[in-house]
């Protein structure tokens, strides 16, 4: 895995994951779009805390996976 440098968060446009719940749950949000290799994903219970950064074709290996598993099921 390549060593991807840390961006300033500070102009990321956040959205919810589609499954998470109203009640405050597991929440994840990502940003997408915030630049065209890195994807930064956190949870949406603590937004100033840490973020987690995945390379954008990480990242969508990673969707593509869960989005086959609920096809399976």
């Amino acid at each position: 895995m390549a060593r991807i440098s840390r961006p300033e968060l500070n102009g990321a446009v956040w959205r919810r994951s589609s499954y998470s719940n109203q009640e405050g749950g597991n929440c994840v949000e990502v940003a997408d779009g915030f630049q065209e290799a890195v994807v930064p994903v956190r949870d949406s219970k603590v937004p100033h805390g840490p973020a987690l950064y995945f390379e954008a074709a990480s990242w969508a290996a990673f969707i593509g996976e869960l989005k086959a598993e609920g096809h399976r099921r």
